[in-house]
């Protein structure tokens, strides 16, 4: 099963992989790097567009390329105050199965303090990440989420939640559509 993902970032790709291969066999994963037509730090809405926008965009990349895919997906992480009154950083995914069939799925998420939201909103929560714990690209790995945690979570584990949330629709294709 092939899988074409609209990132070059390693540690989502293989959260992707991760994900997909717990309820498919032989999967493959390729990263295309595709827009997401929002901004470097999405905030509320922007982070569930960007991720739709990138397999939008994928999914026009594989055309004009004659790339065939059994998925088309995306991973998009972003701030958002829509939940409650405290900024909570989430990652969302966006996945299109070659027969059109759209799901997205977001994971868990954790609150960034009053005193950075200018900050990330400004600049991205990985360069906050990188700057606070003395990292360097924070987020291409385990992010800075793993140091936050002491160990516990990975940006990884994070990006692979949000993509089996979104795998429910199609792990459940007789019942859930």
């Amino acid at each position: 099963m092939k899988v074409l993902m609209g990132t070059l970032n390693p540690g989502k790709i293989e959260a992707c992989k991760k994900a997909f291969s717990k309820y498919f066999d032989n999967v493959e994963v390729e990263g295309v790097k595709v827009s997401s037509d929002v901004p470097d730090q999405p905030v509320n809405k922007e982070v569930f567009q960007g991720a739709k926008n990138r397999v939008k965009n994928l999914i026009k990349y594989a055309k004009e390329n004659n790339i065939e895919a059994d998925f088309y997906a995306a991973s998009e992480a972003g701030i958002t105050d829509l939940l409650t009154d405290e900024w909570i950083d989430v990652n969302t995914v966006a996945i299109e199965r070659k027969d059109g069939v759209k799901s997205v799925g977001v994971s868990q998420g954790f609150m960034i303090p009053d005193r950075y939201v200018d900050e990330v909103k400004e600049k991205e929560l990985g360069h906050l990440m990188d700057r606070l714990l003395s990292g360097k690209d924070l987020g291409k790995t385990k992010g800075g989420i793993n140091s936050l945690t002491k160990g516990e979570v990975s940006r990884i584990d994070i990006v692979d939640q949000a993509f089996t949330m979104a795998l429910i629709t199609y792990i459940n294709d007789d019942m859930w559509m």
